[in-house]
């Protein structure tokens, strides 16, 4: 049976609905690249690790959140999904603060 294609508006609600799952600690990072790589682009992890110039094995070690890649590879290996790897707070409150309205904002 073929997937469905999705439109990028529906790629996008996706994309952010597993982004926000990842900040709020529900899925791991190698569980975001599993289900953003399958779900979203439709890839196989030959196809996929093809694509970003890994090795399957690599790819497979980072959706296992196993391995221990550079910052380099990551960022190529979530670059085709809109993503880049940065710097998080641990701190629940802190990255809600981070994530929520601009406090100094003016409307």
């Amino acid at each position: 049976m073929k997937r469905r294609e999705h439109t990028p508006d529906e790629r996008e609600a996706r994309l952010v609905a597993l982004t926000r799952q990842l900040f709020d600690g529900e899925i791991s990072e190698g569980q975001l690249l599993r289900t953003l790589r399958r779900e979203v682009l439709g890839f196989s992890q030959e196809d996929y690790a093809r694509l970003v110039g890994v090795s399957r094995r690599t790819l497979s070690d980072m959706e296992g959140d196993k391995g221990n890649v550079s910052l380099g590879v990551m960022n190529r290996v979530y670059r085709p999904l809109g993503l880049r790897v940065g710097l998080i707070p641990r701190q629940s409150a802190l990255l809600e603060r981070l994530l929520g309205p601009d406090e100094g904002a003016t409307g």
